[in-house]
């Protein structure tokens, strides 16, 4: 199972982020991969970006759609 977010992963936010308007749980996509960290795209229904952040693994969980299986 990733711990770590992948490219294109779903993820959502582990603690608020006032300055940015976000609140924990909220859910955005893994949209870059940079040096240490990732650049995390959040979307409302319709599709519109309403915030676009660098963000560390630490401050996001990732998300899964389908059954994880142990090996």
């Amino acid at each position: 199972m990733p711990k770590t977010p992948r490219l294109l992963g779903v993820v959502a936010l582990l603690s608020d982020m006032p300055a940015q308007g976000l609140v924990r749980g909220q859910i955005g996509t893994v949209v870059e991969l940079l040096d240490g960290a990732y650049e995390v795209e959040f979307s409302n229904n319709e599709g519109r970006t309403y915030a676009e952040l660098a963000l560390t693994a630490d401050q996001l969980l990732v998300l899964h759609h389908k059954q994880l299986r142990d090996e």
